[in-house]
């Protein structure tokens, strides 16, 4: 759980992302008060619900990449969804409930992994004595293992071949049963505990089986139990679901037809968001303090076409504006991983220096905005596609060119975009 507070919450989301600060003082507030209400008294904090946040604007714009970077600042367990993904029940297609149990995966990578660090020691221990078995066989004598034990800690073993036994994780192909809840139990796992848990023996080098049998014997270390109940508890109230595209399962008043299948999903995901019990293979899971953020471009649907229980739990509502030229040039290059950085790092695997002047920096920017406002507005997109383009030709010839420095500027720039950028009907197609 983060201790950040909403500014320095913010100043880290401005390292990733340009623009957009009321979307960004939405979330830093929504985030910073999951923490005021662990520090509330136990007599209320169940009461206090999560500030559910509905985010409009148009695609491209960086609704997703808020999202994505507030989970990681939170360590907090995050999945996106599509609500276009999710049909109502007694349609063919995935049902709401499936969010809550791939959040609970998430989760339980991130307990994993934390706590393997804390047997680590202990796993290194019992994978070297692992290794000693396979080298030396189980009924060595004490000094052999000891001699052997020093020559694997000095890495003279290293390229050594042997045959080692290891869990087998593929999961048993079993054919689904039509309409029964994905997830809710599993039948490979419940195969594999029957049958004692599948072994394969595997031929490899020593310094290659190091890891996998360092990953066995943390796993065997690890109180599944308590490692289950405290991802239950991770997605119980850390979850962070991102809801994309949540206007397209808005219906308009004048239309009908499919229309009511989307309204089905908006009043199947309100008990989702209102807070209800959703059972996962782990054990039940509550949704009253996960953290919704849903959004959408409402192009053609209004946040008004929304059921009103449904607008009623997204109480937070920010507006993305459209990216403007002067957007576009601080995004190719102030963000700390820019598109200019990716394709710098890229070229210099080649050996080759590439230098993007700022003249070309301000002209694939002005591209972008212009064939956004002619053709299709896809937001900072479009900026892919542009830099693309540009660096098509040095790309291809990069690994003949070891040792030489290509500067790109605007004469470049302009040169290998030619008429695309102005002429509308060739940039619908190219850019």
């Amino acid at each position: 759980m983060t201790t950040f507070s909403p500014r320095e919450i913010v100043s880290e989301l401005d390292r990733h992302i340009i623009g957009h600060h009321d979307a960004k003082k939405a979330v830093a507030v929504a985030l910073r008060n999951r923490w005021r209400r662990k520090a509330t008294d136990e007599s209320i904090r169940d009461e206090i619900t999560p500030k559910n946040i509905l985010m409009i604007g148009p695609t491209g714009v960086g609704k997703t990449e808020i999202a994505r970077r507030l989970a990681r600042l939170a360590q907090a367990p995050f999945i996106k969804v599509e609500a276009t993904k999710f049909t109502e029940v007694g349609y063919v297609g995935r049902d709401v409930d499936q969010i809550v149990r791939d959040l609970v995966e998430a989760a339980m990578i991130m307990v994993k992994d934390k706590n393997r660090a804390g047997v680590r020691a202990k796993a290194e221990h019992n994978a070297e004595e692992r290794l000693i078995d396979a080298l030396v066989g189980e009924s060595a004598a004490a000094a052999t293992r000891d001699s052997f034990r020093k020559k694997l800690r000095n890495n003279e073993l290293d390229d050594k071949e042997i045959e080692i036994s290891l869990a087998d994780s593929a999961p048993v192909g079993i054919m689904e049963i039509p309409g029964q809840q994905a997830g809710a139990f599993n039948l490979s796992d419940m195969l594999s505990k029957a049958m004692g848990g599948r072994k394969k023996t595997v031929k490899t080098t020593v310094k290659e089986a190091l890891s996998p049998l360092i990953a066995e014997e943390s796993d065997k270390l690890l109180d599944q139990e308590s490692v289950a109940n405290e991802a239950l508890k991770l997605a119980e109230n850390e979850g962070i679901v991102f809801l994309d595209e949540i206007d397209k399962v808005a219906s308009r008043s004048e239309r009908g037809g499919a229309d009511v299948s989307r309204e089905g999903v908006q009043r199947d995901l309100l008990p989702l968001i209102e807070g209800t019990t959703v059972s996962t293979k782990y054990g039940p899971v509550k949704t009253d303090h996960i953290l919704f953020i849903a959004s959408g471009a409402f192009h053609v649907a209004k946040p008004s076409d929304l059921l009103p229980e449904l607008q009623g739990r997204l109480p937070i509502r920010v507006e993305l504006k459209a990216l403007t030229q002067e957007d576009f040039r601080r995004i190719l290059s102030e963000p700390e991983a820019n598109l200019i950085k990716q394709n710098q790092a890229l070229m210099a695997t080649e050996g080759v220096t590439l230098v993007f002047d700022d003249s070309a920096i301000a002209v694939m920017a002005e591209a972008a905005a212009t064939v956004n406002a002619k053709v299709e507005n896809i937001g900072a997109r479009r900026l892919q596609t542009v830099i693309e383009k540009v660096m098509e030709d040095v790309s291809f010839t990069a690994s003949d060119m070891h040792g030489q420095t290509v500067t790109i500027d605007a004469d470049y720039v302009k040169k290998r975009l030619g008429d695309i950028a102005t002429d509308a009907d060739l940039s619908r197609y190219i850019l």
